[in-house]
This record gives structure tokens, sequence and C-alpha cells, in this order.
């Protein structure tokens, strides 16, 4: 068994002992597990540089991660089921992302939100994975060894990307403060800086003499091994790599054995074993957001579902917002933070049934060595409109050539929440936020939240009960509803400050060698662009494939799942979000009708204002009630979540016809 010891450092009331309908209280535990993996075993093979991992004397590798798991004070009051929430940068995100909970710091107490998975009686797990997680109370490590290579650690080559939205001489060589790979030597001749206009953009060399590693100290230089110093400036929204050697390649997979061991454990061991959930435990899903729903796309496709003894992690599995990428999550020298595009993130395969890349002539899909291994778990893709402009959403789900639809196996469905944004949204709408990303219009308010527990309801009823789940809805060549994003512009030509993205994203080929997980070339050798499709629009610029609210179909605003960098933070007009190891969260816009006919008028907004639309509160709150009844009848909404889509119309009707009109579309 993989896991050999789990410790429970601390138990406690969860929520303040509150209780949580049929459930009951809840309690919490934090804790370490210890785990001991056969790097022989073939459940384990695609695990990069497991081989070279240190072995203890029954030729074992051993590591240990953060745990932290909520049930029910009553196990007999649960639901029997798990929901593994996958961390995202070391935070947990279940309780924000499906118990509309308000984001708080990692060291506070987890807020319930509403209650919802509790009300459930859902066991909820948490296990880190990510190595380079920075010490920071309440977030979630792994501590995994390195590699090891003829008796010694591994050098090679990194890449670090970085745009910034402020004026800077000294960055640290990480995403996000998470720990750096170090440069071996801050002397070395061969390092290279470069910088871009853009991530697509021609690469210029800043001069090695011009540049170092270093820190400041009262204004002067210091050598370090974790940042590079350019004394002219780093210049926001321009893009900079840095490429040096460093030493040491954590076995960054391991922590995706950590997550599928726990699972096992926790649903199949006993109480003698150490298991907390010995014994209530009948079916596990998994969900991620944004880079743990990446991670979930890379676990899917390396085949890992299934432990050494055989046993099956999970029944469901819930991608959300992933778009079509994988991640930097089993590489050597990985960087699971990062963001950049030329990276591991950025790798075919996309799409989950197999198809040959014209191109390259490699042949790949998502699901293959599970589709071989037989007996594929439930999967929903959930995804937002912001990582289709991002340039990868749609290669998920057609052909390589982007000519035709690809069928998708019975137990996939993809799911696209029209005119919604990548990040969370918030209210009142604002055109800033704490990493300072200013955009050039106010920041998308659609609340898609209700829509999750809807999926995660309807992923119980597939996997207990057979109740397939409802079809899916993403755009498709075959109804038109595919289509370039330039194709869309004349939907936005009117609008008072609206404009595309320039440069619109694309994905390229890239050659890191025979094993992108094990790179040989560094930086990967660029190929041809994949082709890109986003949905189309009406009149009013609001999107018309997908799983639309109320906020799309009876609209105040156009919603888009794209904002631009404004020109105080540089790189105006690319899409927020995209650029590099440090871009910011994709973020979209609102832009909101005109209040009035004669404020229409003044603008020169070609579309209805909200007088013209809608006779009365009365009648549209009216009207977004019936749309969310049709949702909850198509299973895409529960009935319980009705009554909270209407209250936020109520909010947005009365803000945005009692607004004045400056400021509100765009900020030029």
């Amino acid at each position: 068994m993989p896991v050999t010891k789990l410790e429970i450092k601390t138990t406690q009331p969860f929520a303040g002992g509150q209780d949580f309908g049929q459930a009951g209280a809840y309690e919490q535990l934090d804790g370490v597990v210890h785990f001991a993996v056969d790097p022989e075993s073939p459940a384990n093979e695609t695990i990069a540089d497991i081989r070279l991992a240190p072995r203890d004397s029954a030729g074992l590798v051993n590591f240990s991660t953060d745990f932290r798991i909520l049930r029910p004070v009553d196990p007999s009051k649960g639901n029997r089921r798990i929901l593994l929430d996958v961390p995202n940068r070391g935070k947990p995100l279940a309780l924000r992302n499906i118990n509309s909970a308000p984001e708080v710091s990692p060291e506070a107490p987890m807020d319930p939100g509403n209650g919802f998975l509790m009300k459930e009686g859902y066991n909820v797990v948490w296990c880190a994975w990510q190595h380079d997680v920075p010490d920071v109370p309440g977030m979630l490590r792994v501590d995994i060894p390195e590699a090891i290579e003829n008796g010694k650690p591994i050098s090679g080559k990194v890449v670090v990307t970085f745009q910034l939205n402020s004026p800077s001489q000294v960055e640290f060589l990480s995403s996000r403060n998470h720990r750096p790979y170090t440069v071996s030597d801050v002397n070395e001749p061969g390092a290279i800086l470069t910088v871009q206009d853009h991530e697509d953009g021609p690469e210029s060399i800043i001069p090695r003499d011009q540049w170092s590693f270093a820190r400041l100290e009262n204004g002067q230089a210091v050598p370090d091994d974790s940042h590079v110093h350019l004394p002219a400036g780093f210049e926001p929204g321009k893009v900079y790599q840095v490429i040096f050697t460093t030493t040491g390649a954590p076995v960054v997979g391991l922590g995706m054995l950590a997550t599928r061991d726990l699972t096992t454990f926790l649903r199949y061991a006993s109480a003698k074993d150490g298991n907390p959930l010995a014994g209530s435990v009948d079916h596990a899903y998994s969900f991620g957001v944004s880079q743990s729903g990446r991670f979930l796309r890379l676990f899917l496709y390396l085949g890992i579902n299934r432990d050494e003894a055989g046993q099956v992690a999970f029944d469901g599995f819930i991608p959300h917002v992933a778009g079509g990428k994988m991640g930097e999550f089993n590489h050597r020298f990985a960087q699971p933070s990062s963001q950049a595009t030329r990276s591991g993130n950025s790798l075919f395969p996309f799409s989950d049934v197999a198809q040959t890349d014209p191109e390259t002539g490699l042949t790949d899909g998502l699901l293959s060595r599970l589709m071989v291994q037989g007996g594929l778990p439930k999967i929903m893709y959930t995804h937002t409109p912001s990582e289709y402009w991002a340039g990868h959403g749609s290669l998920m789900h057609t052909d390589m050539a982007a000519s035709k639809d690809l069928a998708a196996p019975e137990e996939v469905r993809i799911y696209v929440f029209s005119g919604t944004q990548h990040a969370l949204s918030g209210f009142p709408p604002v055109d800033d936020d704490a990493d300072h990303y200013h955009g050039q219009f106010k920041y998308n308010i659609v609340d898609y939240r209700a829509l999750l527990r809807a999926a995660l309801t309807n992923m119980d009823r597939w996997v207990t009960g057979g109740d397939a789940a409802p079809p899916s809805r993403h755009p498709r060549l075959d109804d038109g509803t595919a289509v370039s994003p330039t194709d869309v512009s004349q939907a936005f030509q009117g609008i008072p400050g609206a404009k595309l993205p320039a440069p619109m994203r694309r994905f390229t080929r890239l050659d890191f060698g025979p094993d992108p997980m094990v790179p040989t070339v560094t930086p990967a050798e660029k190929g041809g662009i994949y082709p890109n499709l986003v949905s189309t629009v009406d009149q009013d610029g609001n999107e018309t494939s997908g799983i639309a609210l109320p906020f799309i179909t009876v609209p105040l605003a156009t919603h888009m799942g794209w904002n631009l960098r404004h020109a105080d933070i540089g790189g105006e007009g690319q899409v927020i979000g995209t650029g590099g190891a440090t871009g910011g969260t994709l973020r979209g816009s609102s832009i909101p009708f005109a209040a009035t006919r004669p404020e229409r008028d003044s603008t020169g907004d070609p579309r209805l204002s909200i007088e013209e639309r809608y006779a009365s509160r009365d009648q549209y709150l009216g009207l977004v009630k019936d749309a969310a009844q049709e949702l909850v009848g198509q299973r895409y909404l529960l009935t319980e979540d009705v009554d909270g889509l209407v209250a936020m119309a109520a909010e947005h009707f009365d803000f945005f016809t009692s607004r004045v009109a400056e400021g509100q579309a765009a900020d030029d």
C-alpha cells in the first residue's frame, strides 16, 4: 500500500460547529500523509524521472504531503462520496467555486459559503501536489525528492517568463513568489535574457553585459541566484524570458501519485490502517480550477487513475476552466505555476480522442491510455469563453484543421458557460484587481457558480444511478456557432470604446525533443500555429452557444470572456492573463447597455437601451425567472438556485439603471 502513514495533526470543528441540515455538523482534519511508491510499477511508469528518485532499502521512493479533510462528525449522515478538490497553487478552491464562499487568505479559517457541499454530505478532501508552494500558513505543499543521475543532482536549462504591470529593475525567478529554480552560476556566460512586445512576437536578446543575476540592497546590485537585475529597467507590458542553467530536478510528478494514492487509501483502506474515512466512501470525484483543472487533464492523459493494486481512484472528473491545456506538473524542471504559453502547458494532444497532427505526424489523444486500459471515468469539462479567446479552448473538440467537430466519448461532456470569464466574477463591476491588472473595460460580472453545483449533481447521478448527464454545449462547426475570432468583429464595431484583442492569441506547435516530459530542447523549437475558434455572437455581442444564464439571454449588458490590458500597465490591446509566467488570471468584460434612449443616442451605441428592452423592473425579473426555470428543466441548473439568480439580476438592474453613463463602458 503506497500510503505508509497518515498523521492527523489537528482536528477541529468546521465553521464553528454549524449544522448543515441532514448532514449535521462537520469537522476539519489537517495533517501529513507519507508515501512509499514502487518506481518499477506499471501504474507509475508515466511519471517523469521516477526511476531516478532515491530509493529506500525496499526499493521504494518515499515522500510526504499535506492534506486536509472536511467530514461529517457523524459519518452515517454523509453521502458516502469524496470530492477531492485539487489545490490551486496550494490553495483550496472548491468552497469558493461550488459553495459560493467569499475569497479569504490561506491562513484564515475556511468559509462554508452557502454550505452546499456540506448539506449534500460530501467528504471534501485536499491533497497537496505542488512542490514549490511558498511557506505561507494554510497553504498545502508536497515534499518530494530530487532525481539523481550518476550519483549527482541533475543540471539543465530553465526558461522563466514574466510580464509586468509596472516598471521594475529586479525580478524574482519564479511565478507568484513560489520557490524558484536557482541559477547554478550567477556569472554564467551563456545565460540569455530576451524581450518581446507580446508572447508571440519576435524576440530580441538583451546583451549579457547589460543585466545580471542580482538583487538590490541599498541601491547596490548584489549577486543573487534567485533574481535577475536589469539596470535599464523592465518595461510594463513587455514579455521577458530568462534562460539559465540550474541544478536540482525535483520529481514533480510524484504529486500526481499523491493525489491518486491518498484517494484510493481513503476509499479502500480500513480503520486499522489509519483511514479516517474507513467504511464511509463508495465513490470519489475530483474537481480542479484553472491550474488544478489542467492538472486533472494531465492526470487523465498519463492514465494513472488506477493505483499499484489496480484500484480506481476517481469515478468522475470535473476539470474547470482548463481549456485544451495541460501543464508543467510532470516535467523535469517543471514550473507548475507558470502560465507561459511556450512551455509544457501547451502541448499536443488537446482532444480526448486520438488524432494525427498533420505537421508533426504525432498521433495521440488525451484519453488514449485510459481507453486502452478500459473503463473510462465520467468526465465533465466546464469552460468559459476566456479559454477560447486565449487560443486553446476549441482545440478540445475540433480536428487539427478546425474543419469539423469531433465526437466526444459517451463518458464525456463539454460545457461552456456563455458570456462568462475565467476568474470568478465580482459585483459591482471594477476594472482593476489586487494584482494591479487594469482592464480597458469593466470586468465581467456574470456569476456562473450555480452551473457548477448543477454539474456536480449531474455527475453524481450519472455515476451512481446511470442517469446520463445533459448534452454537451459548446461552439460547434456543424451548427455555425464556432467561428474565427475575427468573424465576430462586426458585432463590436459600434459599441462605444469596444475593440478586439490585438494580437489575437494562438497556440504554436512546440518541440522539446523526443520526450517532452524530460526536455532536451530548451527553449522549445516553434512550429506552425494551431487554428482557434470562438463562439458566434448576436447583435448585442452576447454569445449564441454554450449554457446561457439569464444574464445572457435576458441581458443588461454585453458580457465577454476577454478583456484588454490598459495602456497604463503596458501591452495595450493584449488579452489580460495570457502573457508569461506572471500573466494574471484571464479576465472578461461587461459593457452595459445605456439605461435610456437619450443616453444611447448621446454615445451612438447601436444596442437598445434597458428602457427600450424592458417595460419595467418586474417584467425584466419575470423574464429572468422564466429563463432560469428553462435551465432547470434542461438540468443545467438546480431549482434551489433560481431565486438567487433572480436576486442577482435585480442587483444588476438597479445598478445599471441608476448609474451614469461615464466610465461604465470603456476607460479610454
